[in-house]
């Protein structure tokens, strides 16, 4: 699963209540983006690790891994709290840092595969750039579904492929 550090609290964030103090044991609970539907946040670059939902803040107001991480593709809603439950803040539709740089899938055409996997599922078809040769393929010439890149006929036998996507 591929990761990115969060646009909220990312990396070394202090946290201070209404008086400029640290939020020692403030609470930071993390939903999909306009609900309260719980999402996973994640303590590293791997996504091995979620974080406590609500993660506990350190005795300074810092999040004890010192970051926050965030599925590709996802926005999130964040609420901000004292360890009383206070609500300080909150915060909607957060995405990653690096959520919209693009991931580029590189292959060769065999003459007769249309149907090629790429790394991660893009946003939507506008999000996709697809070249062979070096040549801009038109959006009518493709489709894709999850992580399914299919052409409309084959691309030629050694062509090289790259797909640009977020």
């Amino acid at each position: 699963m591929a990761v990115y550090l969060s646009s909220f609290a990312g990396a070394g964030a202090q946290f201070f209540d209404n008086n400029g103090i640290p939020l020692s044991g403030g609470l930071i609970y993390s939903y999909l983006a306009g609900t309260t539907t719980p999402q996973a946040t994640y303590t590293s670059s791997t996504g091995l690790i979620a974080h406590s939902n609500p993660i506990v803040l350190d005795s300074s107001g810092r999040v004890p891994s010192g970051e926050i991480w965030l599925s590709q593709l996802l926005l999130y809603k964040f609420v901000l709290q004292t360890s009383v439950g206070v609500t300080i803040g909150t915060y909607d539709n957060i995405s990653s840092i690096a959520g919209s740089l693009p991931t580029i899938s590189n292959f060769t055409g065999t003459g007769s595969q249309t149907d090629f996997t790429l790394l991660t599922i893009p946003v939507s078809l506008n999000t996709t750039n697809v070249f062979i040769n070096g040549v801009y393929q038109n959006k009518n010439t493709y489709s894709i579904s999850t992580t399914t890149l299919t052409f409309t006929q084959a691309p030629p036998v050694t062509s090289l492929i790259e797909v640009s996507y977020a």
